[in-house]
């Protein structure tokens, strides 16, 4: 009887590992079946994303009176009054900033501190893919004054409608916020000058190219291209422009139609 015994116990573990074998396979089975393992991390997903440490230089050309910028992660947050700092009728008479424009047919909003604060997110580096967004209503961007940009539609309808109600820089308030629709005299004029950041993240700058001189010839559909600007130090970026083309009767340039390349 001991002896048997003795004949058995190899049996039993061979038995044992075999078990232990099988019970590894199927749990490597089910996680190729769709079961996450946490213990495991795809190095190859974190080279992906490129760290940025600092904010881009053309960030530094935004009025600081009314807008506040800073990283987060991968991403720049863009908090604004929404306040220019230019003159425009839309500021109402008795402020020190108000410009008489009696061609104007005033919207019936003036602006406050109350209505024209914003936020905005946009990835510190944008996507560049390929793949593009249409614009749509509202904020399409933030302006280097602090004010919203806008796209060339005015509640649904064609720009034109509302021509009227735009002041010398192309702006007006409605629905709620002060905003550009046009090239904004204010701060760029036919020159180079930046205009501002849209919500894809790539930055839009005035009719003209620092890298030339001159009106770009090789812009895409959506006013951009690849070329260094004032505040590349030398480096090539993708950036957009204000083309260089009137718009209907307005006698000015659109800010941006559209559409977006940086998502």
């Amino acid at each position: 009887m001991r002896k048997n015994n003795i004949k058995r116990i190899p049996s039993i573990s061979f038995a044992l590992a075999l078990a232990f074998i099988t019970f590894v396979a199927c749990s490597s089975d089910s996680v190729d079946d769709g079961v996450i393992d946490d213990s495991t991390t795809d190095d190859s997903d974190l080279d992906d994303d490129e760290v940025v440490t600092e904010l881009h230089a053309a960030y530094s050309a935004f009025n600081s009176d009314a807008v506040t910028i800073y990283l987060d992660g991968s991403e720049v947050v863009i908090e604004t009054t929404g306040l220019p700092n230019h003159e425009t009728v839309y500021w109402g008479e008795g402020n020190s900033l108000y410009k008489e424009e009696p061609d104007v047919a005033l919207t019936p909003s003036i602006m406050s501190s109350n209505n024209n604060a914003y936020t905005i997110r946009v990835d510190a580096t944008p996507d560049l893919t390929g793949s593009t967004v249409q614009t749509e209503l509202g904020t399409v961007g933030i302006a280097v004054s602090g004010s919203s940009i806008f796209n060339d539609q005015e509640g649904g309808g064609a720009l034109d409608q509302a021509a009227a109600s735009l002041d010398w820089t192309g702006a007006h308030i409605g629905p709620g916020v002060y905003h550009y629709h046009l090239e904004p005299k204010a701060f760029t004029n036919d020159d180079d000058n930046l205009v501002g950041i849209l919500l894809d993240g790539v930055f839009l700058y005035g009719r003209k190219c620092s890298a030339t001189g001159d009106y770009p010839t090789d812009l895409d559909a959506s006013g951009g291209h690849t070329s260094t600007t004032q505040y590349t130090d030398g480096e090539e970026e993708y950036h957009y422009h204000i083309i260089n083309e009137v718009y209907s009767t307005t006698g000015s340039y659109l800010a941006f139609a559209g559409p977006y390349q940086g998502y």
